[in-house]
């Protein structure tokens, strides 16, 4: 399953906007955080968009070390079925320590933000397992993202490109693209971005991702994060652009923006337009 078109993730503070797009034709699709969502209370104004609606999830854990939790997978199929979805998109990251209480922990430890899997032989295998038990749970093909990770483990023996590779060849699951992401990690490990993204497996992306950031000094390092909060930056951009050249065979993935704080329509149409034109630029001179 592939998606189709330019996109803006949706928002209650944008949702007029998000609909204008739709009836002009503009937006390709939308997806909404799941997390956010309960599927017997859909907001009327997502329900009127005439077009695909992906759940988005932030906290299934794929990366970690036991299986999917079944409520979250129910949860996840429950909101597919109610939006009509096409798939549902997850994360290449854990989470939490564990989904349940032991004696060592009484409290499940729970991160509070994305993190990268240890790119390792036994980690891989771990993500396979689980990404597979989530696939037999969903209703509709799953996608999971790159995530920005702003570190990497002492283990890892694997790149992400290889990572990812070989995850999509044993499993059949979908890549969401976040070019933001694939920036921020390639910054922090000193990598080519270019090149990063040349040895993914385009040929299994079914959408992309892009955001705001900024780039900041951390203890002497020079990093990109990924705010979802700021403007998108040039070399993100450019990137972008740089991947739409990359699909000779075929029309490029769906593009969608996400924006997490100050989402207002003064602040989105400005952002979807520099998307637009970055993919725009490729397709009128690449």
């Amino acid at each position: 399953m592939r998606l189709r078109g330019t996109a803006v993730a949706w928002r209650p503070t944008i949702a007029e906007l998000l609909f204008e797009y739709a009836v002009a034709g503009d937006l390709g699709f939308t997806e909404v955080i799941a997390e956010n969502m309960h599927p017997d209370r859909i907001p009327d104004e997502l329900r009127a968009l005439p077009v695909p609606i992906v759940p988005h999830g932030v906290t299934l854990g794929l990366g970690g070390a036991e299986l999917p939790d079944p409520d979250r997978l129910r949860h996840l199929a429950d909101l597919a079925g109610a939006l009509d979805s096409p798939l549902v998109s997850e994360h290449v990251a854990f989470v939490r320590a564990a989904d349940t209480p032991d004696a060592l922990h009484p409290d499940v430890l729970e991160a509070g933000h994305l993190l990268p899997p240890p790119r390792t032989r036994e980690s891989l295998d771990v993500l396979v397992a689980n990404v597979r038990a989530a696939q037999a749970a969903l209703p509709v093909p799953l996608a999971v993202e790159n995530i920005a990770a702003l570190f990497t483990w002492p283990e890892d023996t694997i790149d992400e490109a290889d990572f990812l590779t070989e995850l999509v060849e044993r499993t059949g699951v979908s890549l969401v693209l976040d070019v933001a992401n694939l920036f921020a990690s390639a910054t922090a490990r000193g990598s080519d971005a270019g090149a990063d993204l040349r040895r993914f497996p385009l040929e299994a992306v079914a959408y992309v991702h892009i955001a705001g950031g900024e780039f900041r000094t951390v203890d002497g390092e020079n990093l990109y994060l990924d705010t979802h909060g700021h403007d998108m930056v040039e070399p993100v951009l450019d990137l972008l652009t740089e991947l739409a050249g990359l699909y000779t065979d075929g029309p490029l993935p769906g593009v969608m923006l996400e924006r997490d704080t100050d989402v207002t329509p003064e602040v989105v149409r400005p952002e979807y337009d520099a998307l637009r034109r970055a993919v725009a630029r490729e397709v009128s001179h690449g």
